[in-house]
């Protein structure tokens, strides 16, 4: 059987549709018959390798599509919109631990490959170490006893061949507490925990210890956006989770989030998301009740 192919097997044995959690730390499995309309959510840095299907995930005004035998990584935390354009999907997800990769990097060759290492995701062909780790991985699923003492073995296995792949200079920082990524993930991470609040560039340039240009600049290259252009999203997609649980109260939600105007957090809604607020929660609450809503 081909590698894919084994692949394949593997998770179909083990999941269900949409997204499945397996017994294995940090590894989700992904398979959906049908494609998906487009949903925001913010990625946390992971691993996926696709096995069948292709995806499409857009960052601000960059799109990415991946298939059968790419792999895509998310370096920090991103708000992003994602959707199956060619089914079926198959894929494996890995959680990215930054102290994880940072025990590699003691072993790994000075260097390395691959640029800069900022941007915020990044796509490639998966060679066929990568995907023999990940087949040694999911093997597990059928041998849970030896589960707990080879799981971190080939875990480590997986991230050496990211380190030593084409997007191994992303993948390093990651596990860097220092670089440019790291921080810029931590601003991202403070973000993510106060995006109802008033944020001011200098003070989360201050708090990662970087000039004002120097954040902008890097911030917009790992993320796409700017600050303010950031939090507008997590805030909006906050928002549109909200509703499904508070379709009544449109403008409390708003206030909320963090928007001090009703009516701008209308506008700014439709433009996002296409359609008013509360006309987007009617439809999200049809979708999950039709088992056609998709994680």
């Amino acid at each position: 059987m081909d590698r894919l192919g084994e692949l394949g097997a593997l998770i179909a044995r083990h999941a269900g549709e949409g997204v499945t959690r397996a017994p294995l730390a940090g590894v989700s499995l992904m398979a959906s018959g049908a494609t998906t309309a487009p949903i925001g959510s913010v990625a946390e840095p992971a691993l996926a390798v696709v096995v069948s299907g292709t995806k499409r995930t857009v960052l601000g005004d960059t799109v990415f599509e991946y298939g059968a035998g790419e792999y895509l990584i998310v370096s920090v935390d991103l708000p992003v919109t994602a959707h199956i354009i060619r089914a079926p999907f198959v894929a494996f997800g890995l959680v990215l631990r930054p102290a994880a990769i940072a025990e590699l990097l003691l072993d790994a060759p000075p260097g390395g490959p691959g640029g800069g290492g900022t941007a915020g995701i990044a796509v490639s062909a998966a060679d066929a170490d990568l995907l023999d780790a990940t087949a040694r991985l999911l093997r597990l699923l059928d041998r849970p006893a030896d589960a707990r003492a080879l799981a971190p073995v080939f875990e480590r296995e997986i991230l050496w061949r990211l380190i030593t792949g084409e997007q191994g200079a992303m993948v390093r920082q990651i596990g860097l507490a220092d670089s440019r990524l790291s921080l810029i993930g931590r601003a991202v991470g403070w973000i993510r925990h106060h995006y109802d609040e008033t944020i001011r560039v200098d003070d989360l340039a201050r708090l990662v210890g970087m000039s004002v240009s120097s954040f902008h600049r890097h911030f917009r290259a790992v993320t796409a956006m700017t600050p303010i252009q950031y939090q507008k999203q997590v805030r909006l997609q906050e928002a549109r989770a909200r509703l499904i649980a508070q379709p009544g109260d449109v403008a409390g939600v708003g206030f909320a989030v963090g928007y001090e105007s009703a009516s701008q957090f209308s506008r700014e809604y439709r433009r996002r998301f296409g359609v008013p607020p509360s006309r987007d929660a009617e439809l999200l609450r049809q979708a999950s009740t039709s088992g056609l809503a998709n994680p």
